[in-house]
């Protein structure tokens, strides 16, 4: 137990963990927009119970990644070359959600844009899931968000204790968060397509990192605190906009 502690007199150990709690966060966050957007498709009495499962499934996959630590060292190793690329299994979990995650938004943004589509049960102009088919979904993206949440842990520091320290964090952050982020996303359609950019632009970093293009992850949030600070002003100016049109 002193060993699994053994971090706690070395100072560069607590910058590392402070580093690491938010970098986790922030990959957290990626992870729950996806869970809060679909969520609230399931029907109202279901969806606190879905969240709560795949936040829960995605504390227990990075737990249980973090207990396996030699597999996720390993899962860096090449597998085969195409293209003049040493692919890793890393590298094919990261395309593959990579792909899934641009599918689903690119199909979430069709549903948005286009309610009339008759293939989908649609009510209200809301595209429904069951429950079956949301915690599927979720758990393939919570596979996904963890691999590339511990690898990123593993090539931050060698303490394990440190890594469990920010995954929970993380996680906690995460249970935290659910309702009123998805409350939010929930209550301002708007919001939703500007998360599903997020979604689709996130599908295409991790495409992009699976090829080892490396995007600066700085960029990307960046680009992400912009949008979201121009869509802030956008909700404010609408919402001046509706209070003086309302009748003294």
């Amino acid at each position: 137990m002193s060993e699994f502690f053994g971090f706690i007199n070395d100072p560069t150990a607590w910058v590392a963990l402070a580093t690491l709690v938010v970098m986790e966060i922030v990959l957290g966050i990626d992870n729950l927009i996806f869970i809060s957007i679909l969520t609230n498709k399931l029907p109202k009495e279901q969806q606190q119970f879905a969240r709560r499962l795949g936040i829960g499934a995605a504390l227990i996959l990075r737990l249980g990644l973090l207990l396996t630590i030699s597999i996720i060292i390993g899962l860096t190793a090449p597998v085969f070359s195409a293209f003049g690329i040493d692919f890793s299994w890393k590298d094919i979990i990261l395309i593959a959600g990579g792909l899934f995650l641009v599918w689903k938004a690119t199909k979430e943004i069709h549903h948005t844009v286009d309610t009339h589509d008759s293939k989908d049960n649609i009510v209200g102009g809301t595209v429904q899931l069951t429950m079956a088919g949301a915690i599927f979904q979720i758990l393939l993206l919570d596979l996904v968000f963890s691999v590339d949440s511990i690898i990123t842990a593993v090539g931050m520091t060698d303490e394990i204790a440190i890594m469990f320290i920010a995954v929970i964090a993380a996680v906690t952050v995460m249970l935290l968060a659910a309702e009123p982020l998805a409350k939010f996303i929930n209550d301002n359609p708007t919001i939703v397509m500007l998360a599903l950019s997020f979604l689709l632009m996130i599908g295409m970093t991790l495409i992009a990192e699976g090829f080892h293009v490396k995007v600066p992850k700085g960029y990307i949030y960046a680009a992400m605190g912009f949008s979201a600070l121009v869509e802030a002003l956008n909700m404010l100016s609408r919402r001046r906009k509706a209070r003086r049109a309302q009748p003294h």
